[in-house]
């Protein structure tokens, strides 16, 4: 049985799950400035852990393409209280969106289960935040950085490369003591990849299970389905369904999305057609 131990709780991912968004900034790329209010946040999230989410993953600093930098400060007013407010409310792993090492000392201390990292720890100090605690850790790779990662990526095998970066950075977390049933990955669609890369990570995705280590898939409303379909961020459903569907049957065990009710129907379909319901 494959589970992800988050702090005091043990997820299941006998079958696909949902992580549900909880943006709480003003400039992600498809629901900026939406929940920064505490009490917007807190209800949307009670709203996606009753459509099935899983998973609630806050994120204060948007990491879209061409994303402003923010200070720790910053992030902090945004998260913390959001944080504070789900642990003590919410029945649900609480994830937070980040790759600075104080944010996630204090997220940890308020309670978060799980640190969804778009830089893998590679960050002075993230390591050892994430080793004097219990909590999870999903590891994503990106090439480049958010301000300039979709300008000119480029790889020789994506596949491999991805894979093998990502296997490196679970050696290193379990060199320093972060067990590996603390640890999933995230391949990073559209983190520094091209549409023929996405692709091909969606092709191949199964390949990373190998690992060991649940695998997570971020494609909700994403640039390449701008690019397949021609719509905007907002009209992207359907895309992020298939996509959704793709992942969960190719062995993504946590599919993180903006639209948590239609997401959730997919993946019972998908456990009962795999049988893993």
């Amino acid at each position: 049985m494959m589970r992800l131990a988050c702090g005091s709780r043990r997820l299941d991912l006998r079958a696909p799950v949902v992580m549900g968004v909880l943006n709480v900034t003003p400039d992600s790329f498809s629901d900026g400035g939406r929940f920064l209010d505490p009490a917007l946040a807190l209800a949307h999230a009670r709203d996606m852990l009753a459509a099935g989410a899983s998973i609630l993953d806050v994120g204060g600093e948007s990491t879209r393409p061409g994303a402003a930098i923010i200070d720790t400060a910053e992030e902090l007013r945004r998260v913390l209280p959001v944080v504070r407010a789900l642990v003590g409310e919410l029945d649900a792993v609480i994830s937070v969106d980040t790759s600075n090492p104080e944010v996630m000392a204090q997220v940890l201390d308020a309670g978060a289960h799980l640190i969804n990292d778009v830089r893998a720890l590679q960050r002075p100090g993230a390591l050892e935040a994430l080793a004097g605690s219990q909590a999870a850790v999903c590891l994503m790779h990106m090439q480049g950085e958010p301000q300039t990662m979709q300008q000119q990526p480029s790889y020789g095998q994506v596949v491999e490369e991805v894979h093998a970066f990502l296997q490196q950075r679970m050696q290193t977390c379990q060199a320093l003591g972060i067990a590996r049933e603390r640890l999933c990955i995230d391949p990073g669609f559209s983190f520094g990849k091209r549409l023929e890369d996405n692709l091909a990570l969606l092709r191949r995705l199964r390949e990373f299970t190998d690992l060991g280590v649940p695998v997570l898939a971020g494609l909700s409303r994403k640039s390449l389905l701008g690019v397949l379909t021609g719509r905007p961020a907002d009209q992207r459903l359907a895309g992020s369904l298939a996509l959704a569907c793709i992942a969960a049957l190719n062995g993504a065990r946590i599919i993180r999305a903006h639209d948590v009710a239609a997401t959730v129907d997919v993946l019972r379909v998908v456990a009962a057609v795999s049988g893993e319901n």
